[in-house]
């Protein structure tokens, strides 16, 4: 079995752990009267639907380059996880607003069915967590469906605590306030993987340093001015770079000399792909980012 059917049986295997704690956790819920247990129950749903994203976004990602897509479809998990990031954002805030409304109206609960619920989903929860721990780090569409698998242990585990807080002193207040708790943790976790995500779709830049960039091309002989950088991600990790060099008047076998020795250069940066337009006094605006219409 290849790396990647590992990690989409494993990835099918959590949807279905997670399908089968949301149904659990409806029915406790509204039985037991525990917007703790509700609101993991729509956490655990997000998640599985997460999960099968994730699932299919590596499937197309698989797909090779054609005629329509040229850079491939690398974009597809940036697209999923944008998505996934974005619906834990709204569930989290729209069950903040359900916990003010009964932190307002307070309803007793039947501590001891949201314990025992809340218990299988962890367990479950946990088991998740562990098929895809070692694929966590492997791409930002993978780490944001495992980060949903974290953040819904951690929600179990406030659950269950909270379960053995009214069932043994009829705190009912806890029910709200650990659904308030859950909410502000999956936003401050949710939101790193928004921005990046929109930041790549959006072709913001990388981390790159352009003046060592900069320095480094133009530390080359017959090289003058560096100018007009753009660079961007197509995917993840696969980064692409695009500058103009001026340089002396030169045959095209040394231009293509020229060239191959700014790709070796710029592999230290984690560029993966280089463009370089090379020119002689074209360009009279020679700042690494130009503002004109066309560069």
């Amino acid at each position: 079995m290849t790396h990647y059917e590992n990690l989409k049986r494993k990835m099918m295997l959590s949807f279905s752990l997670n399908l089968g704690i949301t149904l659990a956790e409806v029915i406790g819920g509204i039985i037991s009267g525990s917007l703790a247990l509700l609101s993991d129950s729509l956490h655990n749903f997000s998640d599985s639907m997460g999960i099968f994203a994730s699932y299919f976004a590596i499937k197309i990602g698989e797909r090779k380059k054609n005629e329509k897509f040229t850079f491939g479809y690398k974009r597809a998990e940036i697209l999923v996880a944008f998505a996934n990031s974005a619906v834990l954002v709204g569930v989290s805030l729209f069950l903040i607003f359900e916990a003010y409304k009964r932190f307002k109206s307070p309803e007793p609960i039947k501590g001891s069915l949201m314990l025992f619920v809340a218990l299988i989903g962890l367990f479950a929860n946990l088991a998740s967590v562990i098929l895809l721990h070692e694929h966590a780090h492997e791409s930002m569409n993978i780490r944001s469906a495992y980060l949903h698998l974290v953040s819904d242990s951690l929600s179990s585990i406030a659950v269950v605590l909270g379960g053995i807080a009214i069932t043994k002193w009829n705190v009912f207040w806890i029910d709200p306030l650990i659904t308030v708790l859950i909410s502000l943790y999956i936003l401050h976790e949710s939101y790193g993987i928004l921005k990046e995500s929109i930041e790549v779709l959006m072709e913001a830049a990388p981390n790159l340093d352009f003046q060592k960039i900069k320095e480094e091309i133009e530390s080359i002989p017959k090289v003058r001015n560096a100018h007009h950088f753009h660079a961007w991600r197509v995917g993840e990790n696969e980064i692409h770079f695009e500058c103009h060099v001026e340089t002396e008047d030169m045959l095209l076998s040394e231009a293509q000399k020229l060239i191959d020795a700014i790709a070796d250069k710029l592999k230290k940066f984690g560029i993966t792909h280089v463009t370089i337009q090379l020119e002689t006094g074209r360009c009279k605006e020679k700042s690494m980012i130009c503002n004109e219409e066309y560069s």
